[in-house]
């Protein structure tokens, strides 16, 4: 008869696996997003720092809906083991940093009790690029959004991200409490300064009885630094739960895997101080610009391009991917030829290895990170990676075949063209946009061709400096097709012999 074990919480982690000695007494960060993500990338840095240098740091995590991770947290008594993984070793450390778990929807009174409480010094976020209530269309708060509406009447707790934030100030201005600072860890390039844009605009549109002088307020009292992230996060499985089982001999419920490598770059800009976490390995910087553009197009835009070739080439995993030589020469074009012409790496960032290392990441086969994951919200992960250096490439005369490549086989994962079949790990990609293309496809009359793209191009799911560049949609079209009638590694060779014959680029 196998042995019950017992669930893991703070007299059952082994001690030889706490971060901490002591699990923080104080909340002085709150952060919405309770995802795998932040579990396995601030906590963990949150908590290095703290074994460093005590403070009144502990997290109060607010998961946005689903109410399984915070509930599992508060009956292990806030403890989870992060998993880090990799074909070597495999190593399992419990945070023990956090100090409650909120659940947004059921709980929207004590969110914003917390972020306007006088021991609260930070809000972080980890809603994912589509929680911004962002409108391509505008370039700032999606005003025609209904949540969004409904956030500014006030008719009941808010229910966006920024709401939410607006709302948590408010109480906080007229409580007197101290400055605070609203720090994003989300794929956003300049996050900092899209939030504090997002934030004021959610406030100036708020009736100007409720505005009273916040908007003033919000200039002198919040800080919005931004911040760069990156560690290869998977979605949690029984694997992940038996490893913790195996390693350290309890039942943990909502393990977080992780690859080993993870980095944090922020602006040293806050309002009311911070953990030390330089010491528990964070860079600070003056500059965070070229690390966010480094780390969304050399990691995340190749990343995409590997998802999406992979999905359509039957494959389950990123490792199954680019163990495919058409796929790993792909990423290698996209990285070098397309991306890496339109950025600045930072002088600390010795690239030849950063590059190395990526290839090592994404080969982690102990890790198994999905395609299914990395390809979902694609239209919202895309327009921060591709338009920038796809027009760089355009307006010098250059096509950048690898980005149109991107977009082809991204198009073919989520509004397959009538007959063709992208396969089961494109199908379960999610995406905002589907409905968007499918509407599209109906009104041109098919999900293929020049004028499909081209109506794609104009609905601003790519911004909109690329609607001057026909070629562009030309070029996409014409992929596509290549993979709709001979499949992804043709339309990779395609792009190769194209890239061949286009002048190279001056750097």
């Amino acid at each position: 008869m196998t042995a019950v074990l017992p669930r893991l919480g703070s007299t059952t982690v082994p001690a030889s696996a706490s971060s901490l000695p002591r699990p923080p007494a104080e909340t002085g960060i709150v952060h919405l997003g309770l995802g795998n993500f932040h579990r396995a990338h601030q906590a963990v840095h949150t908590a290095a720092a703290l074994a460093h240098t005590d403070g009144p740091w502990g997290i109060l995590g607010v998961a946005s809906r689903s109410a399984t991770v915070a509930q599992a947290l508060r009956e292990q008594e806030m403890r989870y083991a992060v998993v880090e993984i990799s074909p070597d070793r495999t190593h399992v450390t419990v945070p023990s940093v956090h100090t409650g778990a909120l659940v947004a929807t059921e709980q929207p009174e004590e969110v914003l009790d917390a972020i306007s409480a006088p021991g609260t010094a930070i809000v972080t976020m980890t809603v994912t690029e589509h929680g911004y209530t962002y409108s391509p269309r505008t370039h700032g708060l999606d005003l025609d959004s209904a949540a969004v509406q409904a956030d500014l009447r006030g008719e009941a707790p808010p229910r966006t991200t920024i709401g939410q934030i607006v709302r948590g100030l408010q109480r906080r201005r007229r409580s007197h409490a101290q400055p605070l600072t609203v720090l994003s860890c989300d794929n956003l390039v300049g996050n900092g300064a899209q939030t504090r844009r997002l934030v004021r605009e959610f406030t100036e549109a708020l009736p100007a009885a409720e505005r009273d002088d916040l908007v003033e307020w919000l200039e002198s009292a919040v800080a919005f630094p931004s911040s760069m992230v990156d560690r290869i996060v998977p979605a949690t499985t029984d694997v992940y739960r038996d490893a913790v089982a195996a390693h350290l001999g309890v039942r943990d419920a909502v393990p977080v895997p992780a690859e080993p490598f993870s980095m944090w770059v922020m602006e040293d800009r806050f309002a009311a101080g911070r953990p030390r976490w330089e010491h528990g390995g964070a860079l600070f910087t003056d500059d965070v610009e070229p690390y966010e553009l480094l780390k969304l197009r050399l990691l995340n835009g190749t990343h995409s391009l590997i998802a999406y070739l992979g999905a359509l080439d039957g494959h389950r995993t990123i490792p199954e991917s680019i163990a495919r030589p058409f796929i790993a020469d792909a990423a290698r074009s996209v990285l070098h030829g397309d991306y890496l012409p339109s950025l600045t790496v930072p002088a600390d960032i010795e690239l030849d290895a950063y590059v190395r290392q990526l290839f090592e990441r994404w080969a982690n086969t102990a890790l198994g990170h999905r395609t299914q994951q990395v390809g979902s919200d694609g239209s919202v992960k895309l327009r921060q990676r591709v338009p920038g250096p796809a027009l760089l490439h355009l307006r010098a005369g250059r096509m950048p075949h690898h980005l149109t490549l991107t977009v082809a086989a991204y198009l073919c994962c989520m509004a397959p063209p009538p007959g063709f079949s992208p396969g089961p790990h494109a199908a379960a990609m999610v995406d905002p946009a589907r409905a968007t293309l499918a509407g599209i496809a109906l009104r041109v009359g098919t999900a293929s061709g020049a004028s499909y793209v081209e109506a794609v191009l104009e609905s601003g799911l790519l911004g909109d400096g690329l609607t001057q560049y026909p070629a562009f949609a030309d070029r996409v079209a014409e992929l596509i097709d290549v993979i709709v009638r001979h499949g992804p590694a043709a339309a990779a060779a395609d792009a190769a012999r194209a890239m061949d014959h286009e002048p190279q680029p001056v750097r």
